[in-house]
């Protein structure tokens, strides 16, 4: 939140414009009430004073249906008592901010190392207060530790000096000069006042502007150096002088200099929040640094910082807050610079260290279930497949037969592109359990998927004698009870569902194989719950979502992973296509001859239903739409998340049943969806949609023997970067290189669901600038455990990873 002369600033804005030339621009000033209000709300936290703020409410309550005299009168009206509320501002800001010499009522006392650690919540450190350690938590600072740690996020240079009769208008200049005049000036506007600060260097001078803050001219006096940056532009009222307006500025202290940290340097820049500044920040780190840099611990071990060159620990926090050996902002500002690198091996470190343990724990401390590959019910149902697997699909079922048939409990990931054939794998896996006299469950993220996959797997697996049961929320009361008792038998030999399947009266007789399907969809508690049902049970992740190798090394680090990188024979590469509303008519037409040929067809709509912030078209009502007035011979459905069951249940028997040539949709078919006879995939606006689940939509067709075509159909305009992504989504059916941009474009925080990986939160590292980075820090740190796996000869490393890890090491082994 802004300060209280900020957000009387604020309002006083749209007031003074309404009131030039006479008022003139007052009848096109419109949704006044709801600004001012939302002024008021922020200003109610700050002020004592209530009631002059209800006054100033009142005064613009119904204000856009007053008369235009009224509205005159009241905006007067206004003006008098802001004047009036600004000066019963007590100080000269509610949040003043840090300076080199800052006046009495500014100065804000350095914190000292007494008494602070890195544990200690920030609002104890002086200077700080438990106001601004409110506004500090939207940032994610709560302590010590995450202030030292909440780095700038650019840097500009304002330490070359130039000499104001040198300066350019326009350009972001950084001056030195001395003081000769400070003066608060009263503008023709009576509630506006305007500090003026006139520097010189001999070669010229330079006037330093600051609206409605009277209260800055008790921080300058005649004679003092100062330096200023700011944007520089001419001032027509002092014959063309140059001004900056709001500059930066530090005093030089006399025989000084040495702590500039606003200008005179390399400036980091911080994000901020309302009601704190970037200024105020950067003097609160500086304070901070200064006391409580020292206690951060060396944690990398001697050998590996000699090996690589690497800064202390203390020295690189300063570094990176406050550039003083690397002055060049665009190694900076890139983060590859000496002191970024040593933060981000030792945040990328740390969390590959966490992998490293959890997966020692899963390969000694725990003993899993030995199986035998007795493979009678493998062969059985290889002897029934219409198809041969691929040569990928037998290399990852031979590397799930060496877990499953070791001692150690199994934990591997399976990647494959959509269509790659991943259930028949994961069904060889199950039957291997069952044979041995164990249970197999599989969770899936929706309802749609858990049900194709159980039809699926009864259809291949019930002819072998193999019982097939789903779980899933919808189910009445009595099948239910009578599914639980068959589960707690064990006459379900495979039980697949959805997150029904962790429900606590979910009790497996001996739970052997745990299969999860698309897991980035389920939280880290949910994966460790359906995991705890059986005794230390294999672990099976699959994910038809393609997984860049630096995103797999950090959201999947502790499992094996095996990749499906072969499609079946006999598939054709999908023929993707961007339109324009122009060609809309010409894909319909499309749609139409590839239903004549005995084909169905999806629209994927992003929304369920039309709201006022947006203009995008709704399923529902295009569903109707296409129905009347385009495809009135055939059959439309419709499917969206907020259906109930058993009408999604319907909506997909009646396609894959061909009752209905056309289903129009939501995102809810991005996962797992097969209907082979499927050819057509249009998708509406696609430019709203991430690039993989754009390749997950289009996977939907493509599933059997004929030519399948996606049509992106995009609006009439749109920004010339989106259409260059969706053209190269159009040039590529490859989900990893697609997988890859996604990640470059959109960052690991957007790829999918990684904050419910159970990872700890990168602060320093990029994973994508910084992959060279991660697998080094990956083998350094699998080295160290496989040779000290209790850390004795770092102790301090076993507290950094408590540290950054808080307690989630326990939850990652599945993934």
């Amino acid at each position: 939140m802004a300060d209280i002369k900020t957000i009387i600033d604020r309002i006083r804005k749209p007031l003074v414009f309404a009131s030039r030339h006479n008022y003139a621009h007052l009848h096109s000033l419109t949704g006044l009430e709801p600004f001012i209000r939302a002024q008021i709300s922020d200003l109610k936290m700050l002020a004592q004073h209530r009631k002059g703020l209800q006054e100033l409410e009142a005064l613009f309550s119904g204000f856009d249906a007053l008369e235009l005299d009224e509205k005159r009168s009241r905006i007067v009206r206004a003006g008098e008592l802001l004047d009036r509320l600004e000066k019963e501002v007590p100080g000269p800001s509610s949040q003043p901010a840090f300076r080199a010499i800052p006046s009495p009522k500014e100065h804000a006392e350095p914190a000292t190392s007494s008494g602070l650690t890195l544990d200690t919540p920030v609002q104890y450190v002086k200077g700080i207060g438990p106001k601004r350690a409110e506004l500090l938590k939207k940032l994610g600072i709560a302590s010590v530790e995450d202030a030292l740690f909440y780095l700038p996020w650019r840097y500009e240079d304002r330490g070359n000096l130039k000499k104001i009769g040198r300066l350019s208008i326009g350009s972001f200049e950084t001056v030195m000069g001395e003081v000769i005049s400070a003066d608060v000036v009263q503008t023709k506007r009576r509630w506006v006042k305007v500090f003026e600060l006139v520097i010189t260097d001999r070669s010229g001078m330079l006037v330093g502007s600051w609206f409605n803050q009277p209260f800055m001219k008790k921080a300058f006096k005649t004679g003092q150096k100062v330096l200023l940056s700011g944007i520089v532009k001419s001032n027509p009222y002092r014959g063309g002088l140059p001004q900056i307006d709001n500059p930066d500025y530090e005093i030089m202290e006399e025989g000084g200099g040495d702590d500039l940290i606003h200008t005179g340097r390399v400036v980091p820049i911080y994000r901020s929040t309302s009601g704190l500044s970037v200024r105020y920040l950067r003097s609160m780190m500086k304070v901070i640094l200064d006391a409580c840099a020292g206690q951060v611990p060396e944690t990398l071990p001697d050998d590996i910082i000699k090996k690589y060159g690497f800064m202390p620990g203390s020295e690189a926090l300063h570094e990176v807050h406050f550039p003083e050996q690397e002055k060049d902002v665009t190694v900076l500002n890139r983060g590859t610079g000496a002191a970024h690198r040593r933060l981000s091996f030792e945040e990328l470190f740390s969390l590959e260290l966490g992998l490293a343990l959890r997966k020692r724990g899963v390969v000694v401390e725990k003993k899993g279930i030995c199986f035998r590959n007795l493979g009678g019910l493998e062969d059985d149902l290889r002897k029934s497949l219409p198809f041969t697997l691929t040569r990928a699909q037998e290399r990852v079922i031979a590397e799930i037969k060496r877990d499953m048939t070791a001692e150690r409990p199994m934990n591997r990931l399976i990647q494959g592109d959509v269509g790659s054939g991943k259930t028949v794998v994961a069904l060889i896996a199950a039957l291997m359990a069952v044979e041995n006299g164990y249970q197999a469950c599989v969770m899936a993220p929706t309802e749609i998927l858990a049900e194709q996959h159980a039809k699926n797997m009864a259809t291949l697996a019930g002819p072998l004698g193999v019982t097939v049961r789903s779980l899933t929320g919808r189910m009445k009361k009595k099948e239910k009870e009578g599914l639980l008792q068959e589960i707690a038998s064990g006459a379900a030999h495979i039980v697949v569902g959805t997150h029904a399947l962790i429900e606590q009266n979910v009790q497996f007789k001996q739970l052997g194989l745990a299969i999860i399907d698309e897991q980035h969809r389920f939280g880290v508690m949910q994966r460790s719950t359906l995991t705890s049902k059986g005794y230390e049970p294999d672990v099976l992740v699959m994910t038809a979502t393609p997984i860049p190798r630096t995103l797999a090394l950090t959201v999947y680090g502790d499992l094996d992973v095996s990749v499906i990188d072969e499609m079946p024979a006999g598939r054709s590469p999908i023929i993707t296509r961007l339109y324009f509303e122009s060609k809309r008519q010409e894909a319909y037409r499309f749609i139409d001859s590839e239903i004549a040929k005995g084909r169905q067809a999806y629209v994927v709509y992003p929304l369920v239903a039309e709201t006022e912030k947006s203009d995008l078209k709704a399923a529902t009502e295009m569903a109707a739409h296409l129905q009347k007035d385009i495809f009135p011979k055939w059959k439309v459905a419709l499917l969206h998340g907020r259906m109930k069951s058993d009408e999604k249940a319907a909506a997909m028997s009646s396609l894959k049943e061909g009752d209905t040539q056309i289903l129009v949709s939501t995102t809810v078919i991005e996962v797992g969806v097969d209907v082979p006879n499927a050819t057509v995939m249009v998708i509406e606006h696609p430019e709203r949609f991430g690039l993989a689940q754009l390749h997950q939509l289009r996977g939907r067709v493509g599933r059997g023997a004929h030519q399948s075509y996606c049509i992106l159909m995009g609006p009439r305009m749109f920004a010339d970067e989106a259409r260059e992504r969706l053209n190269a989504f159009s040039r590529t059916n490859d989900g990893f290189k697609i997988a890859e941009e996604d990640l470059r474009m959109r960052g690991p925080g957007e790829f999918f669901g990684t904050r419910q990986s159970g990872l700890p939160d990168l602060r320093a590292a990029d994973i994508i600038r910084d992959a060279n980075l991660l697998e080094a820090a990956r083998e350094e740190a699998f080295s160290l455990i496989r040779q000290d796996p209790e850390l004795k000869s770092c102790p301090g490393l076993g507290e950094l990873v408590r540290r950054k890890w808080k307690g989630k090491l326990g939850l990652i082994s599945v993934g």
